[in-house]
């Protein structure tokens, strides 16, 4: 709900304005001047200010939107003007102002136009909860405050402070290394290493010389010793990512570690012994991975002492102006103010479902807020596969208008503007039109602009 302040003097258009305007579940107060306009934004905050230009006794239009965009909330502004007041609209435009509507104008025109700007007020007050939020302590490099989220958090801080190995299951880019890298904060272990191993980006035959080191001459290309991350995260934490793709050997040596504690590296006989504690992840299904043999079963107890699930981004209602606030706050350069987010840009991001995740998130934001170069992020700052969803949807969310209804509202706001060119000529406008002037007058009846209101000459 929006509070609006209209200013009309003519009570035939107040009266039809008003009550469309309440219908929308908006608070109207209606004036009939400049002065009682003035008297009502020195005494109250108003959203939204719908003014005629022409007003009687003095203080025209004009003179009410300066007022409303000079208070310290400031009121967004809506003007209604003749065709002889056009360049005056125009002019305030260029100043600050939201819209204008040429009259005569249908009431569900101007409802369209407030509602996009209670739209973008919503957005605007979400993004900034968000970047309150931020502020006052997101934990880490988690963020979130979702039910699904603080579950998540819950079951951390839980299992934190323990030694048990934590298996943390979700789809690609859900954040699965930073919940890892929050497990190892938390614990006892704070102080000690954290190690990260991707298990996938290793050939076979080089995995477990990666995992448990060798010594001089083990292999070809072993041309000094080296430790392994076994030995380095000793007394620490070892993260091993996509562990579902670690092949088969090395998974058995994988095992007697985490029962033993003691591993030998490639190339010699002698037992190393260290303290880990194993958090691995993995975005498939091990069960799935057991049953056709690519997995050992025992090994999956073993890494499995407690589930940690990661929630894609999708499940997660609530969290996206928080990860937008967070992306853009961190892409923007130090010391500038992050980028506002148009309505547009924000209804796109809502409406992609993100199969990459947070991980995607992070690239879509980072992506704007570079081609956007510090002004506000537009629809076309978005990454390609964001805007055409976007534009295969109409941009408003799922519901689309019916062709005919856009087509209609097309055709008649264009009529208006071309007569606004032609400064109320029905013979130009027919003429920018290309279009007879019996044609246009048609037209314009059609619409239900009156003929009487525009000069012809």
């Amino acid at each position: 709900m929006l509070r609006i302040l209209l200013v009309e003097d003519d009570p035939d258009v107040r009266l039809a304005v008003a009550p469309g305007l309440t219908d929308a579940g908006h608070d109207v107060v209606a004036v009939a001047d400049g002065g009682a306009a003035l008297e009502r934004l020195s005494a109250g905050v108003f959203d939204v200010v719908v003014t005629d230009i022409r007003l009687p006794g003095g203080i025209d239009g004009i003179a009410v939107f300066r007022a409303a965009r000079s208070l310290a909330v400031r009121a967004d502004v809506i003007l209604m003007t003749s065709f002889a007041s056009v360049t005056a609209a125009v002019g305030a435009l260029k100043e600050g102002a939201n819209d204008y509507l040429t009259k005569p104008f249908d009431v569900d025109e101007l409802l369209l136009r407030v509602g996009m700007i209670a739209k973008r007020r919503a957005l605007e007050r979400e993004l900034a909860s968000a970047r309150a939020r931020l502020a006052d302590g997101a934990d880490g490099e988690i963020v979130g405050a979702s039910p699904a989220m603080a579950a998540v958090l819950d079951r951390l801080a839980t299992v934190a402070p323990s030694d048990a190995p934590v298996l943390v299951v979700g789809e690609t880019g859900t954040g699965k290394e930073l919940a890892a890298r929050r497990l190892h904060a938390r614990s006892p272990r704070a102080s000690g290493p954290f190690v990260a191993v991707n298990c996938a980006a290793f050939p076979e035959a080089l995995l477990e010389a990666e995992l448990f080191g060798y010594e001089r001459g083990a292999f070809t290309g072993a041309v000094k010793r080296r430790e392994g991350r076994f030995k380095a995260a000793d007394h620490g934490t070892l993260f091993l990512d996509e562990v579902a793709e670690m092949p088969l050997p090395a998974q058995a040596k994988l095992l007697r570690v985490v029962q033993d504690g003691r591993f030998e590296p490639l190339g010699t006989n002698t037992g190393v012994r260290v303290d880990v504690r194993l958090v691995s992840a993995t975005n498939r299904d091990l069960k799935k991975a057991i049953a056709e043999g690519r997995f050992r079963e025992d090994l999956y107890y073993r890494l499995h002492g407690v589930a940690l699930h990661l929630p894609p981004l999708r499940e997660r209602p609530g969290d996206l102006p928080l990860l937008v606030a967070h992306f853009v706050a961190r892409f923007s350069p130090a010391g500038r103010a992050p980028p506002e987010i148009s309505l547009p840009a924000w209804q796109a991001l809502s409406m992609y479902p993100f199969p990459g995740n947070v991980r995607e998130l992070a690239h879509a934001m980072q992506h704007a807020v570079i081609l956007s170069r510090g002004s506000a992020i537009l629809l076309e700052h978005l990454p390609d596969d964001i805007v055409k969803v976007a534009t295969s949807t109409g941009r408003g969310g799922h519901s689309v208008a019916p062709l005919a209804v856009v087509l209609k509202q097309a055709e008649r706001e264009h009529l208006l503007r071309a007569l606004a060119v032609a400064e109320g000529r029905r013979t130009r406008a027919a003429e920018l039109l290309g279009i007879s002037r019996k044609n246009l007058w048609e037209k314009l009846r059609a619409h239900g602009i009156s003929d009487s209101d525009l000069d012809d000459s």
